[in-house]
C-alpha cells in the first residue's frame, strides 16, 4: 500500500504588524522593572537633574514613578517623544563616536510606552504651567476615554515626572515571571543606589509607594564615600581605599574606591561604570577578583567602585540592546 505524501510548502513571509515589532523591541529593551528604571535615571542625569526620587509599589510591576528637576520636556516634543528612534542627542551616525549622553537611541520611553501605561507631566523654568500627557505604544492617548489626547496644562514644579504603570499588563509570560515583587525592588533598589554612589552631589531617593520610610536618601553634595557609608554601612566603607590614576599612553583616566588588606565582607560588590555608563565586564570582574583572592581573608571578598574614562571614539556604546555589556 502507497501513501501519498503532500509536497511540503513553504509559510509565506509577512511583514509583521507595526505594533507586533515595536513590542518585541521593548521586551529587548526592558526586561523588568529595574531595566526600565536605568533608561529612566540616565535620561533624568542627560536633562541635567541635581535630585532625583523614585517611587515603586508591587516591585516597579504596578508602579513605577520616577521625579527630577531637570530641564524637562519641551511642549512641542511631547507629542513625540515616545515614538522610537525620536531622541536629541543624535542626528547622524557618526554622533555614535564620540556620544556624551547616556541615552541616543530614542528607544527607552518607546519601550516602556509599549508595555505599560505611560504618563509624562513636565515643565520647563520658563513655562508658566505643567503640561500632561499619556501614552500607549509610542502614541498619545487621551486620559479618560472619549477625551481628547491633547496634552494638557496641569500644576507642577520643574522637570518632569514619569510614571509607569502596569508593567507588562499585555505580555503575560513577562509578567507572571516577575511575580516576585520583593526581588524586582531589591533589584531596583541596587540600580538606584549604584547611580547615587557614582553621581555623587545629586540627590537620590527610593521609596516605597505609600510607606513613610525611604530606603535611599542620599543629600546633593554629598561625597562618594560619604553615599557608599550610607548605602553599604560604615564598616565597609571604612575598609576602602580611593585609587586614581590616569595612563597618558592609552589616553585612561579612572578612579574608584576598592577593599583593602582588612577588608571583611562575605558578597563581592563590582560597581563598574565606563565613561558614566554602569556596565558589566566579566574579564574585568574576574582579573579583580583574581588579584583579591591572595590578598583578602579566606571566605571574604572585595568591594569594588570603579570609574573609567576612555576616549568615546574608542568604546562602542550600541554594542548591546540595553548598552549593559
Amino acid at each position: 500500500m502507497s501513501l501519498d505524501h503532500a509536497p511540503i510548502r513553504p509559510a509565506p513571509i509577512r511583514k509583521l504588524d507595526e505594533v507586533v515589532v515595536n513590542r518585541i523591541a521593548a521586551g529587548e529593551i526592558i526586561n523588568r522593572p529595574s531595566n526600565a528604571l536605568k533608561e529612566l535615571i540616565e535620561n533624568s542625569l542627560d536633562a541635567g537633574a541635581t535630585s532625583i526620587s523614585i517611587t515603586v509599589k508591587d516591585g516597579g510591576m504596578k508602579i513605577l514613578q520616577i521625579q527630577d528637576n531637570g530641564h524637562g520636556i519641551r511642549t512641542e516634543d511631547l507629542p513625540i517623544v515616545c515614538e522610537r528612534f525620536t531622541t536629541s542627542k543624535l542626528k547622524v551616525y557618526e554622533d555614535l563616536s564620540h556620544i556624551q549622553t547616556y541615552g541616543f537611541r530614542g528607544e527607552a520611553l518607546a519601550s516602556i510606552s509599549h508595555v505599560s501605561h505611560l504618563s509624562i507631566a513636565t515643565k520647563q523654568a520658563d513655562s508658566e504651567c505643567a503640561y500632561k500627557a499619556c501614552y500607549a505604544d509610542g502614541k498619545l492617548v487621551p486620559a479618560k476615554p472619549g477625551g481628547s489626547s491633547d496634552p494638557v496644562p496641569c500644576a507642577g514644579n520643574n522637570g518632569t515626572v514619569i510614571t509607569a504603570e502596569d508593567l507588562f499588563y499585555n505580555i503575560l509570560s513577562r509578567k507572571a515571571a516577575l511575580k516576585n515583587t520583593r526581588d524586582e525592588y531589591n533589584r531596583i533598589f541596587e540600580v538606584a543606589s549604584r547611580y547615587a554612589i557614582h553621581n555623587s552631589g545629586i540627590a537620590f531617593t527610593c521609596r516605597k509607594a505609600g510607606v513613610p520610610k525611604v530606603d535611599l536618601n542620599t543629600s546633593v553634595g554629598a561625597s562618594t564615600i560619604t553615599n557608599i557609608r550610607q548605602i553599604f554601612g560604615s564598616k565597609i566603607g571604612s575598609s576602602l581605599v580611593e585609587i586614581k590614576d590616569t595612563d597618558a599612553d592609552l589616553d585612561i583616566e579612572f578612579s574608584g574606591h576598592v577593599s583593602s588588606a582588612a577588608h571583611e565582607m562575605h558578597k563581592s560588590v563590582f560597581l563598574l561604570f565606563i565613561n558614566h555608563r554602569l556596565v558589566d565586564h566579566t574579564p574585568i570582574r574576574r582579573a579583580i577578583e583574581a588579584l583579591y583572592s591572595s590578598v583578602l581573608p579566606k571566605a571574604s571578598r572585595p568591594f569594588v567602585y570603579l570609574d573609567l574614562r576612555i576616549k568615546p571614539e574608542n568604546v562602542d556604546v550600541n554594542v548591546h540592546p540595553t548598552k549593559r555589556e
